[in-house]
């Protein structure tokens, strides 16, 4: 990945009711650029929210969507995307934006 700074890494998190779930076992969900490695997500996450410590980093590369562009016979496919959940350690601090959901 060519010249991409900690901040460009993870780019927004996912707030679903799985994930508000494993919030509880200290699992936090983010979408992440798709060319971020599992080192790189668990150096942003450690820079971006004070006091968290990452145990390990589990990624996944969703493929596009199949649409169909403008009620024709064409299609399109949406962007790939990439998301990674984080596993922070027992003596951790919580990720503050997620507090009061």
């Amino acid at each position: 990945m060519a010249n991409v700074q900690y901040y460009d890494v993870i780019l927004k998190p996912v707030v679903t009711e799985k994930t508000m779930e494993l919030m509880g076992e200290k699992k936090y969900t983010f979408l992440v650029h798709p060319q971020a490695t599992k080192s790189q997500i668990k150096e942003a996450v450690e820079k971006m929210f004070n006091g968290t410590k990452v145990e390990k980093v589990n990624t996944m590369n969703c493929d596009g969507k199949k649409k169909r562009v403008r009620g024709t016979m064409q299609f399109g496919k949406t962007a790939k995307t990439k998301k990674a959940i984080v596993q922070l350690t027992e003596d951790s601090a919580d990720i503050e934006i997620f507090q009061g959901l």
